[in-house]
């Protein structure tokens, strides 16, 4: 009994083989859409995709085209080729605007090229162009189903590129270059008011105001001290209890010492 079922089986899975080869080798478009259905509802996402490739072009027009189309996204959707993805649920949602999928692919679509968004080490123009497609969805569908999924991937995106622009400014009092360095953090705080990267922003202003005072030719040590002092002060009234109070405060002690010559 068992060696008949195997049987049955093995016959079973190279007659569906069969009738997939037959259908890629076919000129028929109507086989190659009904072979590819089949695959997609099996989940054989890849060899439906093959299928869809071979006659995208056929049934532009066509009233098939619509659920084509939709399950050729989901497909690219389902392998992981995000780039692929997010362009044909793009063309979707653009082509099939009444579609009762349309707003999913819409937001499909904008999710697919959040997943190809980098780490923020990385450049940012995924991360750029993903949020811009998001908030066109958000914009578009503002009571949509999606719409909680859609603003914590937005809010993970936008935490990603303020990462990437403090780094940046950050990286400017990693190399010495102290002038830069505090331009480009209160050009970040400027950008990204209630950021929480705020107050290691407002840190690493003091401590290059307080590296470039301490460094500088005698002619501007006093003016430089006390950009310092008020770089200290604006940390402190952010977070009085911040975790770099104790280095923080030691270095204001210094301030205040040099200071001390310039009032005698």
């Amino acid at each position: 009994m068992k060696k008949f079922l195997t049987l049955v089986v093995l016959v079973i899975l190279f007659s569906s083989c069969s009738d997939y080869q037959k259908a890629l080798k076919s000129e028929d478009p109507a086989l190659k859409l009904a072979a590819a259905t089949t695959q997609y509802e099996k989940g054989k996402y890849n060899k439906a995709i093959r299928l869809f490739e071979q006659i995208g072009t056929s049934y532009k027009g066509k009233s098939e085209a619509e659920s084509l189309y939709y399950m050729f996204a989901q497909s690219y959707y389902k392998t992981k080729q995000y780039y692929l993805a997010g362009y044909q649920f793009e063309n979707f949602s653009s082509s099939y605007p009444k579609s009762d999928k349309s707003e999913e692919a819409s937001f499909l679509g904008a999710k697919s090229y959040s997943m190809l968004s980098p780490v923020y080490s990385l450049d940012q123009k995924d991360t750029d162009k993903a949020v811009e497609k998001l908030q066109v969805f958000i914009d578009r569908y503002p009571n949509s189903s999606y719409l909680t999924e859609a603003n914590v991937v937005m809010k993970e995106l936008k935490n990603k590129l303020e990462k990437k622009s403090f780094e940046t400014a950050k990286q400017y009092n990693t190399i010495y270059d102290y002038k830069s360095a505090i331009v480009s953090l209160d050009n970040f705080i400027s950008d990204f008011p209630g950021t929480p990267f705020k107050e290691e922003a407002l840190y690493y202003k003091f401590d290059s105001s307080y590296y470039l005072a301490i460094n500088s030719v005698a002619s501007k040590i006093e003016e430089r001290l006390n950009d310092a002092k008020t770089a200290h002060a604006v940390l402190m009234k952010f977070n009085p209890n911040t975790k770099y109070k104790e280095k923080a405060d030691q270095m204001l002690a210094t301030i205040e010492k040099d200071l001390q010559q310039f009032s005698k």
